[in-house]
């Protein structure tokens, strides 16, 4: 499947209760179960290339793995040398995260994935590890994967990041818990933080208070993980995009996860005139329910604040963004360069080739909305990029191609989809 053609959709009401399972979490359940004392339980796993790439990292590292299909158990006698080099797919989480993890491990370890992990700059987490003491080899001096790293002793550390970044944080505090003390992580602004609640709530000593977080070594192995995966919102929020600009349309997506650091893009389309509501239905790990949106006539905004809550869904917003009513802007954005593609450069390109007029900044863009006419738009192997630019095709028709990469984080999004309107997929 090499491009799909979209057809302009007419008002629709859906309820979607097959959302992919969050990506975020799903990546972090099998890391973190190598680090509990018995046998976790994790159902509703995301079954995309990503996350059963870390799954199957997780199995070469020594742990013993039990899956029926629903419920996947895993336990762990510690971090094993593995024979094979651990692939990472696609996943900046997790290469970035196993970096932590097997910082302080006993062993050789090597960490690579594919030709799009591969130009993404990990000296984000190789350099703040080798201060404290890891050894970590790689391309262009430990930027570029592959990665080698040869366990070593970890030091305590006290560590101010210059970026909100979940990934650099989560990479730290898997580092911190093996380290010599008790450790400090400071950060611009809150980040993502599943870390924090899933190690908690396995027993960590963690500590959060205001943008630094302490962490304490650990004394013992944790408790066991019993977690049913919620449904990601940066998944859901294409079919939120979908309802929001689509007329009298409207969709209800349940099971999704409500934590705060995850659902500001929601917030944002709410801020330009969405109709959107939530039902919370459980909270131990994380908060969960549904999310309700209708459509409603858009308006612009500025998105400037708390970027790293919504940097995943930014390209999905950016197509709200090109129906709204006026100039809307993206700033602070910078990581976005820095993602499976140059995404200021793509949501741009892609933008632009749709008849919209967009201004493009170091660090976001200005985007005046418009009337989006059809046309071609390569996602660059970016499964957001893609997803994004199919969902636009519901108002004008689109032809999206290099689709393979959809199947990395959203592997039954067409199965959705289709429920909106009518698809055309070409070899």
């Amino acid at each position: 499947m090499k491009s799909v053609v979209v057809s302009p959709a007419k008002k629709f009401s859906v309820k979607i209760a097959t959302i992919a399972s969050d990506k975020s979490i799903s990546h972090r359940s099998v890391m973190f179960a190598m680090l509990a004392d018995g046998v976790s339980e994790i159902e509703n796993f995301l079954r995309a290339e990503d996350t059963l790439n870390s799954l199957e990292i997780v199995k070469n590292l020594g742990a013993k793995v039990e899956d029926d299909g629903k419920i996947i158990k895993i336990s762990s006698s510690g971090i094993k040398e593995p024979f094979e080099v651990l692939d990472c797919g696609n996943s900046g989480t997790g290469i970035r995260l196993f970096c932590g993890l097997l910082s302080s491990a006993d062993g050789h370890f090597v960490l690579t994935g594919d030709k799009y992990l591969r130009r993404r700059p990990m000296k984000r987490v190789t350099e703040p590890l080798r201060t404290i003491g890891a050894k970590i080899d790689g391309r262009e001096d430990g930027n570029l994967a592959p990665l080698a790293i040869r366990g070593a002793s970890l030091k305590a550390f006290s560590y101010e990041s210059k970026i909100a970044s979940a990934q650099v944080k989560s990479c730290m505090i898997l580092a911190a818990l093996n380290a010599d003390g008790v450790c400090q992580y400071r950060e611009p602004e809150l980040s993502r933080d599943h870390t924090e609640r899933m190690l908690q709530g396995m027993g960590a000593t963690l500590k959060v208070e205001g943008l630094t977080t302490t962490i304490d070594p650990l004394k013992k192995l944790l408790s066991p993980l019993k977690i049913r995966v919620p449904a990601d919102p940066s998944s859901a929020f294409f079919f939120a995009v979908a309802a929001a600009i689509t007329p009298d349309s409207d969709v209800v997506l349940e099971g999704v996860t409500l934590n705060p650091t995850r659902i500001e893009a929601f917030k944002a389309l709410e801020r330009m005139g969405a109709n959107i509501s939530y039902e919370l239905s459980d909270n131990k790990y994380e908060p969960v329910g549904n999310i309700y949106v209708k459509y409603a006539p858009l308006h612009a905004i500025v998105v400037e604040n708390n970027i790293s809550w919504l940097i995943d869904e930014l390209p999905a917003l950016s197509i709200a963004m090109a129906c709204a009513d006026g100039e809307s802007i993206v700033k602070n954005a910078k990581e976005l360069r820095v993602k499976e593609s140059d995404r200021i450069s793509t949501v741009v390109n892609g933008l632009r080739a749709c008849s919209i007029e967009v201004d493009e900044y170091e660090d976001g863009y200005k985007i005046s909305g418009g009337t989006l006419s059809k046309a071609t738009v390569n996602s660059d192997g970016d499964h957001r990029i893609a997803m994004s630019f199919i969902i636009a095709g519901l108002r004008c028709g689109m032809e999206v191609s290099d689709l393979e990469c959809i199947n990395t984080s959203f592997p039954n999004f067409f199965e959705l989809f289709q429920q909106l309107t009518h698809v055309e997929f070409k070899n």
